[in-house]
């Protein structure tokens, strides 16, 4: 079985986010940028198939050469090989062309991608990445068994799970529960060393115009002061409520 890991380069959640050129690019300077954490899970997940089953595993990402401490770290994690190609992830859909590409050419059974990346939270890659590859598709994957090109797998839906049976090719939007946080992998040294010698392929852009374009950033608003009122002085919280905050 031949699995692709999609892996997204995103900032870490603890760092400052600023925007440049009047708010229409994001400002990378001082940012730390991980493994989109919803792609950690399914690369682990990929390891389990590679050391039980004999899978081989690639990595892919589309960016510019920035992202590519990211895909070693996944292949100091255990991947086979890495893929990134060449151009910026300039939206949902042009990244879905460009991973549908990479799929067709080196024919890949299973593809496991995160749900959406924590840092623009679109959710619409792994759908589309199916539906330009014709293959079956799980979104918010939980768990995931493959018997064969037999899959069971089981989807998080509002108020419980879903257990479905579906088959190869198979593209899926991985999230926690795929694995448990614990199960997460650190690289160790000889992870490590080992990455410097497996192959990171940088292959060129298929033509694609974007459908989407981003105009300009706005940080959230910053909370108010907080007015605490006697609960003896219902008069002035209703005075508050109706002249203030004006829901009433």
């Amino acid at each position: 079985m031949k699995i692709l890991v999609c892996i997204s380069h995103v900032p870490d959640t603890t760092s400052k986010i600023n925007f440049s050129d009047e708010n229409t690019k994001f400002d990378t300077n001082g940012v730390q940028f991980v493994i989109n954490p919803n792609d950690e899970f399914g690369l682990t997940r990929a390891m389990w198939f590679k050391e039980k089953q004999g899978a081989s595993v690639t990595v892919a990402n589309v960016g510019g050469a920035e992202t590519e401490p990211t895909l070693r770290k996944a292949l100091a994690i255990g991947a086979d090989e890495a893929i990134r190609v060449n151009t910026p992830a300039t939206d949902g859909f042009s990244v879905a062309k460009q991973l549908a590409n990479v799929i067709n050419s080196g024919g890949f059974d299973l593809v496991i991608a995160g749900r959406e990346s924590i840092d623009y939270n679109g959710g619409m890659v792994p759908g589309m990445v199916a539906g330009l590859i014709s293959a079956n598709f799980v979104n918010n994957c939980i768990e995931l068994e493959v018997d064969g090109t037999s899959v069971k797998a089981v989807r998080e839906i509002d108020g419980g799970k879903e257990t479905v049976s579906t088959s190869l090719p198979l593209v899926i939007g991985g999230q926690k529960g795929l694995v448990e946080e614990s199960e997460l992998r650190i690289p160790n040294m000889r992870g490590i060393m080992m990455a410097r010698k497996k192959p990171l392929n940088i292959v060129e852009p298929v033509s694609v115009k974007p459908e989407t374009s981003s105009v300009s950033f706005e940080k959230p608003a910053q909370k108010g002061d907080v007015t605490l009122v006697s609960p003896d002085n219902l008069d002035e919280l209703i005075s508050l409520l109706h002249n203030e905050a004006k829901v009433i």
